[in-house]
């Protein structure tokens, strides 16, 4: 039986009613999104239409999933907040703080060593506060969520970017920050700029080399890394309905890269399918109930350039195996122009390293289909040219796929089985030699590839395709490898070519696990302790943060002027920083570490006004800080892209910045921004970025009549004596403007609980 039975099935009692009560607000057919969203109004039955890309809207999650390094800061604001227990089901899955390096059984074993402290302080909150709590070792948050918790027409909101692969389950799942969290858990609303939707009709069916990660990388393609920002991707027709569950899963996973609120497919036979299998019977039975409801209205999916602001068509019976990068998801390339492209580029050719897994490709299927290359390349005689490593998704996963013989295919080719875990994908991953920096090409089943991501080093390319295709592309030892067309010469000296592979949906005895790895939580927590030493370098507890003064915000001493793509990562690095995640002072010596200074093109290297050195961005941000002087970072487009890592805006907030001012930002981060008091602001003429001079004082001025849609006035006092001013727009409404004014949401909830 599934997980919170009683709450699926309390959801699907209120569809009816308020789906019909939307389509009558509305007058016209309703696609599947806004189904989940109307029937998810905070305040019940729909009463307006909302405006896509505009309306403030609250909404009511289900339920809320969090990873261990996100919980950590989620937690401790929660912890403020003054309930006794989570309003909505939720859950901690401990999956990003165990390093690969050795295998599984030691990687594991060592973690739970070196982050016992923070194990034991996510158990025993989890266990004071009503969460499960899944176990070191258990899986990947993504996974385990579609195993257990995801169901069509659901929302729910998790405290990592890629909550949105619930989709592949019909779910409207969005990655938020650890503040949002708090909020749901605390029992408020949880507000969302209504989206606008992007519609994507697949056609015909995947075959041979093609996989569904290849939809993904060729949607990618089309709409870059912020094409779908604000909105949200939902996928129909006849090629959605022959995907698989967890090939749903894979799409929707990496629909975070091209910047999306969340995607989603309608409910349909695989994904009943997957529900039996995964022993949810009693979920299946209650959607068919009322499948009507859990996919949009035929009118819609019939004619859906009157419904969608923006259609894309993709033909899946013409599409080619492909491969994105380097260091960036979206640049994409059909592996038959790979080679090409690489001479061109100056890519290196020889694949040092093939790793298959993380939330977006760990499945059952994903395994079984890059197993089935593994057993043809020992079959035939191969010699894998390149190092190989597998994190399965969750120990069901992995549990079956080893009783089946799958691991052991890997393991015939020299892989090295990993943890359940994320892994090399978050940069948890101790590769050897990756100090020397030395230029070099990994391929992987992930979702991201920036720069120095998996491995810490600027000098890795890597290229992010199919589980299949890395087998593939690992055996040959060659970027530019064709499994389509090109031959291998095996051990005795023969021409060899590699079938298509083939694989199961699902395991055909079944899954199978001896211990999943879950933690259910006291049913009375009261007396539960929870215990944060104050001499931790791991954990603190938080205080505060300082309400607005009241007046402008004058003197502000210009940070860093970042240069180019700066995504979450450069703001807050994850890989050997996550121990730092619950520690926010400790952590704040990331921070801003990984942007590119505009003024001398270095990284962390940023001039302090007040001494005329140069010097690491957190030490002179601190010195500022010490000296009561605020300061502004600049940035470029869709700055903090990524991870929905709220730490990227605590940490500044922590220190002392009280402004970051970019070209545009990505959604996840700004609304982080605003919820620790921040102001995020966007220059209201982008040539204005080319203004700012490395020695700036800025003033920021109307913060005493600070109201929605009324810009603000910077005044750019530059070191010759003259000044400027520019105007600066924001998008905070009346309740933003609130927790900017109170220092931050979590104040404006702790009072609320107080009274």
């Amino acid at each position: 039986m599934a997980f919170d039975i009683d709450m699926i099935k309390k959801v699907y009692a209120q569809y009816d009613e308020r789906i019909n009560a939307a389509r009558q607000i509305v007058n016209k057919p309703l696609t599947l999104s806004e189904k989940i969203l109307y029937a998810h109004l905070w305040d019940g039955n729909a009463t307006e239409a909302y405006e896509r890309g505009k309306s403030y809207v609250d909404f009511a999650p289900d339920r809320v999933a969090m990873q261990d390094a996100t919980a950590q800061m989620a937690l401790l604001q929660f912890m403020q907040a003054g309930r006794a227990k989570a309003a909505v089901p939720s859950t901690v899955h401990c999956d990003h703080l165990i390093q690969a390096r050795d295998g599984a059984e030691q990687d594991l074993t060592r973690a739970k060593q070196e982050s016992s402290e923070v194990f034991n302080f996510l158990s025993s909150v989890s266990n004071k506060y009503g969460i499960g709590f899944w176990k070191p070792g258990a899986g990947i948050i993504h996974q385990v969520v579609l195993e257990n918790y995801a169901f069509p027409g659901g929302m729910m909101i998790g405290t990592d970017s890629h909550t949105v692969n619930a989709g592949g389950l019909g779910m409207v799942a969005i990655g938020v920050g650890g503040a949002d969290a708090c909020d749901v858990m605390a029992g408020l609303p949880w507000e969302l700029k209504f989206p606008k939707l992007i519609g994507v009709k697949l056609t015909g069916k995947l075959s041979g080399w093609a996989a569904p990660k290849d939809v993904i990388l060729k949607v990618a393609g089309i709409l870059t890394v912020k094409g779908g920002t604000g909105a949200i991707v939902e996928y129909f027709g006849e090629g959605a309905e022959s995907l698989s569950c967890t090939g749903k899963g894979t799409i929707c996973n990496m629909g975070a890269e091209i910047g999306a609120t969340t995607s989603t497919f309608g409910y349909d036979e695989s994904m009943e399918r997957y529900l039996r299998a995964t022993d949810r019977a009693d979920v299946a039975d209650a959607a068919n109930a009322i499948k009507q409801h859990l996919t949009a209205d035929a009118e819609v999916y019939a004619n859906p350039e009157q419904y969608f602001d923006q259609l894309i068509e993709i033909n899946l019976s013409e599409l080619e195996p492909s491969l994105n990068g380097p260091f960036t998801p979206d640049l994409y390339t059909p592996i038959s122009r790979m080679r090409e492209e690489a001479g061109k580029n100056g890519w290196p050719t020889k694949v040092e390293w093939g790793l298959i897994g993380s939330c977006t490709n760990s499945s059952y299927e994903d395994l079984s289909r890059a197993a089935s290359i593994a057993r043809q390349a020992i079959e035939k005689g191969l010699v894998t040219k390149a190092e190989f490593g597998i994190n399965p998704g969750s120990e069901q996963v992995r549990f079956t796929a080893d009783r089946d013989g799958l691991l052991k295919n890997f393991e015939d080719l020299n892989a090295t089985i990993f943890t359940n875990a994320c892994g090399p994908c978050i940069g948890m991953w101790d590769r050897a030699g990756a100090d020397k920096q030395e230029k070099n090409t990994i391929v992987h089943s992930f979702n991201r590839n920036f720069a120095k991501r998996a491995d810490g080093n600027p000098n890795t390319y890597a290229f992010v395709t199919s589980p299949e295709m890395v087998a593939a592309i690992a055996i040959s030892g060659d970027l530019g490898f064709n499994p389509l067309t090109d031959t291998l010469t095996n051990k005795d000296g023969e021409q060899v070519k590699l079938d298509p592979p083939t694989g199961d949906e699902l395991p055909t005895k079944g899954f199978a696990v001896d211990d999943p790895g879950y933690q259910a939580p006291a049913e009375d927590g009261s007396n539960v302790v929870v215990e944060v030493s104050p001499t931790s370098d791991r954990l603190q507890l938080l205080e505060p943060f300082a309400p607005w003064e009241g007046t402008d915000l004058k003197g502000l001493k210009l940070l860093i002027k970042a240069k180019g793509k700066c995504t979450t990562d450069h703001i807050s690095m994850a890989g050997p920083w996550l121990k730092y995640r619950g520690h926010l002072d400790n952590i704040s010596n990331n921070m801003l570490i990984g942007a590119v200074n505009y003024f001398n093109e270095k990284t962390d290297n940023v001039k302090n006004q007040l001494t005329g050195e140069y010097g690491a961005v957190p030490a002179t941000q601190r010195d500022y800080k010490a000296q009561g002087i605020g300061s502004i970072v600049v940035g470029d487009e869709n700055y903090g892209e990524g991870s929905s890592r709220e730490h990227a805006a605590m940490e500044p907030r922590h220190l002392g910045v009280r402004a970051v001012l970019v070209k545009s930002f990505a959604r996840i981060h700004e609304t982080n921004l605003k919820k620790q008091g921040m102001l995020g602001l966007t220059f209201d003429n982008k040539e204005d970025y080319d203004k700012i001079q490395e020695n700036d004082t800025i003033d920021i001025i109307g913060l005493t009549e600070f109201a929605p849609n009324k810009p603000l006035t910077l005044v750019l006092h530059h070191e010759d004596g003259s000044s400027e001013e520019i105007l600066a727009n924001h998008t905070y409404n009346q309740q933003q403007i609130e927790w900017f004014k109170a220092g931050g949401a979590l104040n404006i909830i702790r009072a609320g609980q107080a009274s």
